[in-house]
C-alpha cells in the first residue's frame, strides 16, 4: 500500500487527537509565482484534529493536484472565518466558497435538512447510510438546491448524538425532564428535548464550554467526536448512550462559484470530497467505538438507555405528527421507508 494509500485509509486515535499544529491545514500552492485560477476557501466549524478537517485538508491537496494547481482550495478550520451562522451568510454571498455544516443547523435555514435528525428515527448507521446515499438525501440535496446554495456531495458523519450531564446519568425518559440541557440553534433538536420535558437551551458552541462550566446548563448533547477533541469532558461527569438523533455534514457551495468552475474540474471536486466523505465516515464509526474507553479513562462515566422507551415516550406527545406536517408526506414516507412508522 502506498503512503497515500495509508493517508487515506489508516488514521489513528493518536492522529486525530495529535496538535493542531501539527496539521496543513492551510496549503499553498507548489508552484512558485504561479497564481490559481480558482483560489477558492471552504470552511469548517470542527477542531482542527477532528475527522472532518483531516479528511478534508487530504481532499484540498489532491483537488489541487489533480487540477494542476488550477482550483487551490484552502481550508480554514475551528470557525477561523465565523461562526456558523456568520459561514453560512459568507457562503450565500460568496465570500466563501465551500463550506462544511451539520443538517442541524443547516436546518435554520433550509427547514428540509433537519428531517435527518428526527429523534429515535435511524437505530444504526445501516438504516442512516441506507436513507442518505438513497431515495431520502437525493431529494435531501434537491431541495437544498432550491434555496440557491449547492449540495452536490454525499453526507459526511456528524455521528449519532448522546446527552452529558454534570448532575446525575439518564436511563429513562423521566430522568431527562426539566434537564437544563444546551441544544444548538436547531429546531429539530430543541423540539426533542422540548417533547420529552427537558429544558433546552440555544447557545452558540464557542459558548458551550464556558456555560457548562459555570452551569448556565446541566448537560448538552453532541456526538463523542466533539465531546472528545473539545474537551466538553472536563466540565461533564456522566454521558448517557441516547442516540436519540444522527446528525451529519453537508459539504455546500456557492452556487455562482460552482458554476464558474469547469466541467473537469467539477467532477475532480466531486469525486475526492466524495472520497474523503467515505474515510471520514469509516473514522467517525471507529471512534464511536475507541473514545468511550478513552473519555472512560478521562472520568466520564458512560451508560446505556431504553431507546425504545424514549421513542415511546415520543409517540406519545404531538412530536412526530407535526414534524410530519411540516416536512409533507412525500420526505416524510422516504423517512419511513426506512425508519418504520414513525407518525
Amino acid at each position: 500500500m502506498s503512503s497515500d494509500q495509508k493517508q487515506r485509509h489508516g488514521i489513528s486515535r493518536r492522529t486525530l487527537l495529535a496538535a493542531s499544529a501539527a496539521l496543513p491545514l492551510c496549503s499553498i500552492i507548489s508552484r512558485r509565482g504561479y497564481a490559481a485560477e480558482f483560489p477558492y476557501k471552504m470552511a469548517t466549524g470542527q477542531d482542527p484534529t477532528h475527522p472532518v478537517n483531516i479528511r478534508a485538508q487530504e481532499a484540498c491537496n489532491r483537488i489541487r493536484e489533480a487540477t494542476g494547481g488550477r482550483l487551490d482550495l484552502q481550508l480554514f478550520p475551528a470557525n477561523q472565518l465565523g461562526s456558523d451562522t456568520d459561514l453560512l451568510s459568507q457562503l450565500r454571498s460568496g465570500a466563501v466558497e465551500f463550506f462544511n455544516l451539520s443538517a442541524s443547523i443547516l436546518a435554520t435555514f433550509a427547514p428540509l435538512a433537519g428531517i435527518v435528525n428526527t429523534g429515535f428515527a435511524f437505530p444504526d448507521y445501516k438504516s442512516v447510510w441506507s436513507a442518505m446515499d438513497g431515495a431520502l438525501g437525493d431529494h435531501l440535496r434537491a431541495q437544498i438546491a432550491k434555496t440557491g446554495i449547492q449540495a452536490e456531495f454525499r453526507l459526511w458523519d456528524n455521528g449519532f448524538r448522546h446527552v452529558t450531564t454534570s448532575t446525575k446519568s439518564i436511563q429513562t425518559p423521566d430522568d431527562i425532564k426539566g434537564l437544563k440541557i444546551r441544544v444548538p440553534p436547531a429546531p429539530m433538536l430543541n423540539s426533542v428535548f422540548q417533547s420529552l420535558g427537558a429544558a433546552p437551551t440555544p447557545i452558540n458552541f464557542n459558548e458551550l464550554y464556558t456555560a457548562l462550566q459555570t452551569k448556565i446548563v446541566e448537560g448538552q448533547e453532541n456526538p463523542l467526536a466533539i465531546t472528545a477533541t473539545t474537551r466538553l469532558y472536563e466540565v461533564q461527569k456522566y454521558c448517557s448512550m441516547t442516540g436519540h438523533v444522527w446528525d451529519g455534514y453537508l459539504m455546500l457551495a456557492n452556487r455562482r462559484s460552482w458554476s464558474r468552475l469547469p466541467d473537469d474540474i467539477k467532477a475532480v471536486v466531486s469525486r475526492e470530497i466524495n472520497a474523503s466523505g467515505e474515510d471520514q465516515r469509516t473514522d467517525i464509526a471507529k471512534l464511536s467505538v475507541s473514545l468511550r474507553d478513552d473519555l472512560t479513562g478521562k472520568g466520564l462515566q458512560f451508560n446505556e438507555v431504553d431507546r425504545p422507551a424514549f421513542q415511546a415516550a415520543l409517540r406519545k406527545t404531538p412530536f412526530y405528527q407535526s414534524w410530519k406536517a411540516k416536512y409533507g408526506d412525500e420526505a416524510w414516507s422516504l423517512l419511513e421507508a426506512i425508519s418504520g412508522k414513525l407518525a
